[in-house]
């Protein structure tokens, strides 16, 4: 009965994550993507939200608070075009959430991460972080810097209890430089904002041979009911403060992030296992799959 439970919530989980908007991922990622096994939560998320429950893009009206941001985005940019030789890719294998975007060139300075402040950025960039601080709906913010000639693939965000917003702060202001949300495209512009549903396929590319910096920002998911906020607001501060990342040492680094230099280890072995057989490589990986499902099924039937 019990195996029959897991198995269940994972299908409902699997095809609730790949039916989300018009893009897809192949199916044998979204099988294991880290969006299929959110996806309990995430079906919380967004049915009882506020917003359109089908809809990849928001009005920037909906959240009124954010406008201080976009008011301010002189400000904000003088501070990141001053700290941009702290915008970097984490040092050590301690930023699980971002760590295939580095490979990519894409770089970040993180301002503040759910329940942890940044020391760093506090004293870096005293003024972003006072702006920030006003608004308790921005939950987590960074400067993100993607290089000339780079692109991220598509992915799914993990956790839907959050939008993103992007603030254009030092961009290219050309349309070869845009992000793609569930197949509709936006191209930065300095002072210009944009809002997304990040649970949907995305990708970014820069295809210029200038530097863009935004500022990004989650901002914690409007819920219909103070009873749904509160969860979502619980779920952000304990789940989702685990995997906070410093941007040197004087910054916190969450439980997830600790234990991320071991799983990328194994990660990277699997990776040189692959070059040289790859055939070898996912019959090994298929059998570790096997056996994880067995040590959960097999002890409840």
């Amino acid at each position: 009965m019990v195996a029959a439970i897991i198995i269940g919530i994972f299908i409902i989980s699997f095809l609730y994550a790949h039916s989300r908007g018009k893009e897809k991922q192949k199916l044998t990622r979204q099988l294991f993507d880290h969006s299929t096994f959110m996806g309990p939560i995430n079906m919380f998320m967004t049915g009882f939200s506020r917003l359109p429950a089908k809809q990849p893009y928001f009005d920037e009206k909906g959240f009124p608070e954010l406008q201080t941001l976009t008011d301010n985005w002189q400000t904000i940019r003088e501070e990141a075009v001053r700290l941009q030789d702290h915008i970097k890719k984490a040092q050590s294998h301690n930023d699980a959430g971002f760590n295939t975007f580095f490979k990519r060139g894409w770089k970040r300075f993180y301002l503040k991460w759910y329940s942890d402040s940044h020391p760093s950025a506090q004293t870096l960039c005293p003024k972003t972080v006072e702006l920030l601080n006003r608004i308790p709906s921005v939950k987590a913010a960074m400067f993100a810097e993607l290089p000339p000639g780079s692109h991220l693939g598509k992915h799914r965000d993990p956790y839907a209890g959050s939008v993103r917003y992007h603030l254009g702060l030092m961009t290219p202001n050309d349309d070869r430089c845009f992000i793609e949300v569930d197949g509709e495209q936006h191209s930065w512009r300095d002072g210009e904002a944009v809002i997304f549903d990040e649970t949907y396929v995305h990708w970014a590319q820069n295809a210029t041979d200038q530097t863009r910096i935004i500022l990004f920002c989650d901002v914690e998911r409007p819920m219909k009911w103070r009873w749904a906020q509160a969860v979502n607001h619980w779920v952000g501060a304990t789940l989702m403060s685990a995997a906070s990342s410093p941007n040197d040492d004087q910054d916190r680094t969450g439980g997830i992030n600790r234990i991320f230099k071991y799983v990328n280890a194994v990660r990277d072995a699997g990776q040189r296992l692959k070059a040289r057989n790859r055939r070898g490589y996912y019959l090994l990986k298929w059998l570790v799959i096997a056996a994880i499902f067995a040590a959960i099924i097999i002890p409840s039937l």
